[in-house]
């Protein structure tokens, strides 16, 4: 497998992101939406299989100097367990040098892998849930 970071957009192929998003249970996404979300991004990561084809990205949404959160760090099943993940937070984490608070919300049952890669569970995050999927997914009012 290889990666790139901040690669050309038009060398991606949204609809297979959109594909990935929806193998792994996230809502359903347009491949339009997909692009503007990672081109308004700092940073983004793909990782290519070895035909080429994208199976794992994520990105960065920060305000250049003090706040940055990494976000839709997702990897197709397919490749889950291999290390993939914790490498796209890694190369990410990276490019964030000098950050005074980077964070991320975890997908609903993801938070091990979080925590076994070193991030720590924050004592002061809240969300103000805009759909009642999202008040019993991530907040303990469920």
């Amino acid at each position: 497998m290889n990666y790139k970071l901040n690669p050309d957009y038009n060398t991606i192929d949204w609809k297979k992101m959109d594909d990935i998003f929806a193998k792994v249970g996230w809502s359903v996404r347009q491949p339009e939406d997909i692009r503007a979300s990672f081109e308004k991004s700092s940073y983004s990561v793909f990782i290519y299989d070895e035909a080429g084809e994208v199976v794992a990205f994520g990105r960065t949404v920060d305000d250049g100097k003090y706040y940055a959160q990494l976000a839709d760090i997702v990897v197709d099943p397919d490749y889950q367990g291999e290390g993939v993940g914790s490498f796209i937070v890694e190369t990410l984490v990276d490019q964030l040098q000098g950050y005074h608070f980077i964070t991320l919300t975890a997908a609903p049952g993801k938070s091990d892998f979080y925590e076994a890669i070193g991030w720590k569970k924050q004592t002061s995050a809240y969300i103000w849930p805009l759909t009642d999927k999202q008040k019993r997914q991530h907040t303990e009012e469920n």
